[in-house]
């Protein structure tokens, strides 16, 4: 082997992470997109619109905490490796991925309000939460309309599991 030959292997190696992963993460799931349309199996539709999901998932991750992520050792060989369980068919890690961990978050009638921000004191020096707005409704209309607004929103609860599940 010449000098030259060493050298560009010695870059190929050393930049493995660099140039595979957009072939891994875009090229081919590129290429097998487009067969999935052309086909009318909708099987491979589900497996590549799940894997889009989660690239966009992945990439939202990343820029949300590339100053972290930057510190981690072996970052993008653990992407590269995790995107290829995404991407080969046979191991269908983007169907597992979605039906275990994304579809149940999106489809749970039961989710936390992540972005419930509690108020300040209002002016009785009383947090304005969930207790104090049921006694507020009690004063306004009475024990006997928050019971009924109970149970309304019990049937309501149960109706969508039994609808979602």
């Amino acid at each position: 082997m010449g000098s030259g030959t060493g050298s560009f292997l010695k870059v190929v190696v050393k930049n493995f992470d660099v140039l595979a992963g957009p072939v891994v993460s875009l090229v081919y799931p590129l290429y097998a997109s487009v067969r999935a349309i052309e086909t009318q199996s909708p099987e491979d539709d589900r497996q590549w619109l799940t894997y889009w999901i989660l690239y966009s998932m992945i990439t939202l991750f990343e820029l949300t905490f590339a100053k972290l992520i930057e510190w981690i050792p072996l970052w993008s060989y653990t992407k590269l490796i995790v995107t290829c369980w995404l991407v080969i068919p046979y191991f269908s890690g983007a169907a597992f991925v979605y039906e275990q961990y994304v579809r149940p978050f999106f489809l749970n009638p039961q989710t936390v309000n992540i972005l419930y921000i509690p108020r300040k004191k209002d002016v009785f020096g009383k947090p304005d939460d969930i207790l104090t707005a049921a006694e507020k409704y009690i004063e306004q209309n009475g024990p006997e309309e928050f019971e009924k607004l109970i149970g309304k929103a019990d049937k309501e609860v149960k109706w969508r599991t039994r609808n979602h599940s």
